[in-house]
């Protein structure tokens, strides 16, 4: 029934790509995407589109401008060669963070980045947990915002006991953990802290109880690792038993993996949105639990024409 879909990957997250097609029962479409000797971006599509609903998974991760370019490219590459709509399937999206001014005379890359994507040909976006959820006004177009939330919370729910709370590790995340909690049955705790300055951060106080119970802090992506560092020194400091972490995007970049080895944090629970690199691979803390059902229903009910949100409901 799915004959008129095509999926096609770049080379961000084609092992995710792959799992969505085989929730699918479609093959993955066939794309050349690699570069020419001067570093410009090649893009080869070997298979007939025209009049076909195209979705190109591709997550704008590290390397973030790399990956971009690939996304643009092989959506120009399906608007001229005619598909009836392109779908811009983006797990993680690049850029999110800069999502206002921030001092003056800052640019606005998220909307810019939306701003390419549109320009680029996309006719819809869908993406997982984005870190600002304005992110979807700043296109024209239909945006799709899917949570992990239903993954995480059942391993959550088979792994820790009842004695939990979740923690957000600042202000801006307290809605997403509040949610989180309310749906596990949790109580809440929040981390004031003070951001020093772009990837660093200082704990300041701890607005909740968490002495004598199991904390899991949640975000929605780990870069650098020092907010959750902190977060859980502070955390174990007032009493707490234990501190696990528990991301969607684990960009884990720079010292992250160093510094998170060398936590007191016992477990860190993240989702393959984005490919781990070499180096946490090898990092036994963390878990990687699959967002590719939640993807592939997404991606049939948007081909389907049925709704997306009530996946939520």
């Amino acid at each position: 029934m799915l004959e008129k879909i095509r999926i096609f990957s770049g080379n961000a997250n084609r092992d995710l790509a792959l799992k969505i097609c085989e929730k699918l029962g479609v093959p993955l479409g066939k794309a050349n995407v690699s570069t020419f000797s001067d570093g410009e971006t090649r893009v080869e599509i070997n298979e007939n589109v025209r009049g076909m609903d195209v979705f190109i998974i591709q997550s704008t991760c590290p390397p973030v401008n790399v990956t971009l370019m690939e996304l643009l490219i092989m959506i120009d590459a399906m608007k001229r060669a005619s598909a009836y709509r392109i779908t811009a399937v983006m797990p993680y999206y690049g850029y999110a963070r800069q999502d206002r001014k921030v001092a003056p005379r800052a640019p606005i890359s998220a909307k810019l980045v939306a701003d390419l994507i549109t320009t680029a040909g996309a006719n819809r976006v869908l993406s997982m947990d984005l870190h600002a959820g304005q992110i979807q006004g700043f296109f024209n177009i239909p945006v799709d915002n899917l949570f992990a939330t239903p993954v995480l919370l059942d391993y959550i729910k088979k792994h820790y006991s009842d004695n939990t709370v979740i923690v957000s590790p600042d202000t801006g995340g307290v809605v997403r953990a509040r949610a989180f909690a309310t749906r596990l049955g949790a109580s809440l705790a929040i981390i004031d802290k003070r951001r020093e300055g772009p990837n660093e951060a200082q704990v300041m106080n701890i607005i909740g109880d968490v002495k004598g119970k199991t904390v899991i802090i949640l975000d929605d992506m780990i870069d650098t690792a020092g907010t959750v560092v902190q977060a859980a020194d502070a955390l174990k400091e007032a009493g707490a038993l234990g501190v696990s972490v528990c991301c969607t995007h684990p960009v884990l970049s720079g010292p992250a993996i160093d510094r998170l080895e060398a936590s007191d944090i016992k477990e860190v629970i993240v989702t393959d949105t984005i490919p781990l690199h070499e180096r946490a691979k090898a990092c036994n803390l963390i878990k990687v639990l699959s967002v590719s059902s939640l993807l592939s229903e997404a991606v049939r009910r948007i081909y389907y024409d049925d709704s997306v949100s009530s996946l939520f409901i």
